[in-house]
């Protein structure tokens, strides 16, 4: 099917065909090179221009919207951590594989990582108890979690969610390394991002509490712009978790800002520091009267 542009009746190509020349073109391995004809949505070199820049945040904006509309997620619990903490029976087996090497390097850093793991295991019973919670519930009152989609923390929030037969959203990243959703993200829900920005506006414009647990500068990240957005009331108030007391308070001590008077000791409140799955659950409940 063509369609005509309105302006002499020419002939235009449909977005079929424009699609299916521009996927024609991949598939046989030619390169693309600038093509004044080719249509503009189909135009990979526009597309990614610098001054297109504004056109490609608001794709990257309303794609996911409108997918999570469709999908009736409304309401998220987000999940923040680090990518890097394995399962407890991964590290299990690692730390067996580091034994039978007799290296004792690899045994350390086994010995740590099956300790972390532990956060794991909170996180992912964090993320069925949620899920427990909310498939009991109406559609209008259901929470779903949210994460980075990615390893790690993440994986096992999504997990979680998946034990309970919910659905749960990952909100992936392109890096420089691979990366690719975990495999418990449902399907439809799992989106790509290429701006950070992008990507942290959706894990807050839904969120309904944020609970993090340990993680290194990406969760840091996360964890001090959602306080920066409520403490300037660009945000609602909302629950903060932060999981892991004796890690929270070794990595940021709020205590000293509030002393050197960089924050008010008000700001103190925003957050709570929890060390349990019921714990965690239950500051939500309360804020919401759940």
């Amino acid at each position: 099917m063509r369609t005509t542009d309105g302006i002499g009746g020419a002939p235009q190509p449909s977005l079929d065909e424009a699609w299916a020349a521009l996927v024609g073109q991949s598939d046989r391995g030619h390169a693309l090179h600038p093509d004044a004809y080719r249509v503009a949505f189909a135009d990979p070199e526009f597309l990614l221009r610098p001054e297109t820049r504004g056109i490609r945040f608001q794709l990257e904006l309303l794609k996911p919207e409108l997918g999570l509309a469709s999908a009736g997620i409304e309401q998220t619990v987000v999940v923040y951590g680090s990518a890097r903490t394995l399962a407890p029976e991964v590290a299990t087996e690692r730390l067996e594989a580091a034994q039978v090497r007799g290296d004792a390097e690899a045994i350390a850093r086994a010995q740590q990582a099956l300790r972390a793991s532990a956060y794991y295991a909170k996180a992912r019973a964090f993320a069925r108890t949620v899920a427990d919670y909310s498939r009991q519930q109406p559609a209008e009152k259901r929470l779903f979690i949210c994460t980075g989609g990615g390893p790690g923390i993440m994986e096992a929030a999504n997990r979680g969610a998946h034990d309970a037969g919910m659905p749960s959203v990952g909100l992936n990243i392109v890096l420089p390394h691979e990366q690719r959703a975990n495999p418990y993200v449902t399907p439809d829900l799992a989106f790509k991002f290429h701006y950070f920005a992008l990507r942290k506006m959706h894990f807050l414009m839904r969120a309904q509490a944020v609970v993090a647990f340990p993680g290194g500068l990406g969760t840091l990240d996360e964890l001090l712009e959602v306080l920066t957005l409520v403490q300037t009331h660009k945000m609602k108030p909302t629950p903060i978790v932060l999981f892991g007391s004796s890690y929270w308070r070794r990595i940021l001590n709020f205590g000293a800002l509030a002393e050197e008077h960089m924050i008010a000791p008000e700001d103190l409140k925003l957050f709570s520091v929890v060390d349990d799955v019921d714990h965690a659950w239950q500051v939500i409940r309360n804020f919401y009267q759940l």
